[in-house]
């Protein structure tokens, strides 16, 4: 019997190997080689150079421009984003298809577009901003105007990180809760928020990930004063058009770095979400 017997192997992807290295060639063209480029040309500078160029008060100013007005984005669509992926999802209503396709508007707009559009809406003379000038509220030109373009170019990754959760959610597990006695806000922290808390923390990156890089759309609706509304990406180019090249990588890998920590802390809080979720 044991003549005929055949080693069991373990099972394999079918073309793993080339389908691999498929992978690896076009990570690499795109984004391992351009990563490379600009962390090595970096290194060209002395520490005392890098850091001198990093630890300006203009550089860091507009660093901490940058990563609060991203993060206040960013927890403003994981809130909003969360009614407005629950809306489309649970309840059905006359436009709700003309609403859900809209979600998708910045995907497919220029964000040049959209800030000069915001711009028009915000300012002193546009519709909302003449409205708020009342209350001495002022949108444009100002830090709020960048938290309000990074709303709207963020708020399609939180609906559509969040909206297939929902969808998939077990409403038995509701009406069971339900049954028990416990109200809706008891169902929704115990039995629904663990279930797409996840979810919502990968919109949350991508969102906080799309904003950081963001350029097109701030500029117009920012003032771009240096030490009040100057942010990263802005600067860079800046130090792009003065032919500061080395200025301008140090300050990019600076970036890249931040935002690489940050991302990966917020993966290992999403890992560790889903591994409670399964305990």
């Amino acid at each position: 019997m044991g003549l005929f017997t055949k080693k069991k192997t373990a099972a394999k992807l079918p073309g793993f190997g080339l389908t691999l290295g498929l992978s690896l060639s076009y990570m690499s063209l795109l984004v391992f080689i351009p990563l490379s480029a600009l962390i090595i040309y970096s290194a060209q500078l002395s520490f005392a150079d890098f850091w001198a160029i990093v630890s300006d008060e203009r550089v860091t100013t507009s660093f901490r421009i940058s990563f609060v007005s991203t993060f206040l984005a960013a927890a403003f669509n994981s809130v909003f984003g969360l009614i407005l992926a629950w809306v489309l999802t649970r309840y059905r209503f006359y436009g709700r298809r003309v609403i859900d396709a809209l979600i998708d508007l910045p995907f497919a707009i220029p964000t040049a577009v959209a800030g000069i559009s915001l711009a028009a809406i915000f300012s002193p003379n546009g519709i909302l901003g003449a409205f708020l000038q009342n209350f001495g509220i002022e949108i444009a030109y100002s830090k709020a105007g960048i938290v309000i373009a990074l709303i709207f170019i963020g708020l399609p990754f939180v609906v559509r990180t969040v909206q297939p959760v929902i969808e998939e959610l077990d409403k038995e597990l509701e009406e069971a809760a339900s049954s028990l006695g416990a109200n809706f806000y008891q169902i929704f922290l115990k039995v629904i928020f663990p279930a797409i808390f996840p979810a919502l923390l990968t919109g949350f990156a991508l969102a906080f990930a799309r904003g950081l890089g963001e350029y097109g759309s701030i500029i117009f609706i920012s003032s771009n004063m240096p030490y009040e509304t100057e942010i990263v990406p802005l600067l860079i180019v800046k130090k792009l058009l003065q032919f500061d090249y080395r200025g301008a990588s140090a300050i990019g890998v600076t970036m890249l770095v931040f935002a690489f920590i940050l991302l990966l802390c917020i993966n290992l809080l999403q890992a560790f979400a889903k591994r409670r979720k399964k305990n």
